[in-house]
């Protein structure tokens, strides 16, 4: 009758399992993360021009591969593990270490182990690499700046502010006489801004001026009080390049250029920076403080909302990928070729991406809560991992 073996004969078993699990899914992790930078820079070939160079494709390939690692890393664990558990099932092994009394769920906690070092990967990609690289890459190859439908960058209406006493670095504050609708393309935290544009609105709505400004520069901070007379923190830019349009009444307007002017908001600087940056771009930490300061203006921004789920979440893919590669090694695939399985877990994989960026789509439509939408898929394959593995036992 076989017995459950010692100590030291189960250490060796365990190392030989997780070295071979690890190995797959290093191999299998590598090879689809080099077929998607190749899939993608022949891509890029197609939009090669005089402005977009092949040096540039090159970059934005580099810039963007952190990207597709991370995309891929869920899938290549699934078909890693299916791999390393499948070669050692084709050789008995697997047969003889249950045999040997060494329970099913002994092995995939085995084979969990190695997966996590790619958990890890994962979430450090997330909070460090991706936000940069992610920029980088837009940088190169943005199709939103010529697009004059584009949404990007940071729209708000606020309360007509005085730029009398903001220029003498005086107690700015609001002043009736309408509203402002402003757009900020981009900025920093070092205080240094893109395109700023602002429409003034009267009492009627009527658009009274628009001013467009190339750039904007941080100059520092007052105490302003607010509606409620209540004192509040008001933050100054020194706007560059500036161009108004003022429309008078019968629609007489005329257009004034001028060195510079002032903007001011109640964010800082480092405010500014998030509510501008892609969600894409922004790391774990800084969708946090996102979410935080929505929070403090009483609004919600559902795709920043759903990036952070999804990102602080992503590991929990990877595990749940593994679990369901063990239930087609230990499960009613077990009996066929390596092949098959390989298949099998392939489209599983693919599914299961689709159904991620499904769920997260009928969040933004829907308003669902984005962190029950992005458990949703996590919690369904574990679970059916674990039914069909049960089914062994």
């Amino acid at each position: 009758m076989w017995s459950l073996p010692d100590m030291p004969a189960l250490r060796v078993l365990s190392r030989y399992v997780k070295y071979n699990a690890l190995v797959a899914i290093l191999a299998a992790v590598a090879g689809l993360w080099a077929l998607q930078i190749v899939f993608a820079y022949l891509s890029e070939l197609e939009s090669l021009s005089d402005t977009y160079t092949m040096s540039d494709a090159i970059r934005f390939i580099l810039y963007r591969s952190p990207y597709f690692l991370e995309q891929f890393m869920p899938t290549g664990a699934l078909l890693g593990a299916v791999v390393g558990l499948g070669l050692l099932a084709n050789k008995s092994e697997l047969v003889v270490m249950r045999a040997a009394g060494v329970s099913i769920y002994r092995i995939v906690g085995w084979v969990l182990q190695p997966a996590l070092v790619f958990v890890v990967l994962a979430l450090a990609l997330n909070q460090f690499v991706l936000p940069h690289s992610n920029q980088l890459a837009s940088d190169i190859n943005n199709e939103d700046n010529n697009s004059i439908t584009s949404v990007r960058g940071y729209w708000t209406v606020q309360p007509r502010m005085s730029e009398t006493d903001a220029d003498n670095n005086q107690a700015a504050s609001s002043e009736r006489g309408g509203s402002d609708i402003l757009y900020i393309d981009y900025a920093d935290v070092n205080g240094n801004m893109g395109t700023i544009k602002r429409w003034h609105l009267d009492d009627n709505g009527n658009l009274v001026t628009a001013i467009r400004a190339t750039e904007g520069r941080y100059e520092g901070e007052v105490q302003a009080p607010d509606a409620n007379g209540e004192t509040q923190s008001r933050y100054i830019w020194r706007l560059n390049n500036m161009t108004e349009l003022s429309i008078a009444q019968g629609f007489d307007s005329k257009q004034v250029q001028s060195a510079s002017n002032t903007l001011v908001l109640p964010f800082a600087p480092k405010s500014v920076s998030l509510l501008t940056r892609d969600a894409d771009n922004l790391s774990l930490t800084e969708l946090y403080a996102h979410r935080q300061l929505m929070k403090e203006q009483d609004k919600r921004s559902l795709s920043h909302e759903l990036a952070f789920w999804q990102k602080l979440l992503s590991p929990l893919s990877i595990l749940s990928l593994v679990v369901v590669a063990c239930s087609f090694v230990f499960g009613s695939l077990r009996s066929h070729s390596l092949g098959l399985r390989i298949v099998v877990a392939l489209l599983f994989g693919l599914l299961f991406s689709y159904i991620q960026d499904l769920v997260g789509f009928i969040s933004l439509a829907t308003g669902w809560s984005p962190v029950l939408m992005v458990l949703l898929p996590i919690l369904a394959s574990a679970g059916l991992g674990i039914y069909f593995i049960k089914r062994q036992m």
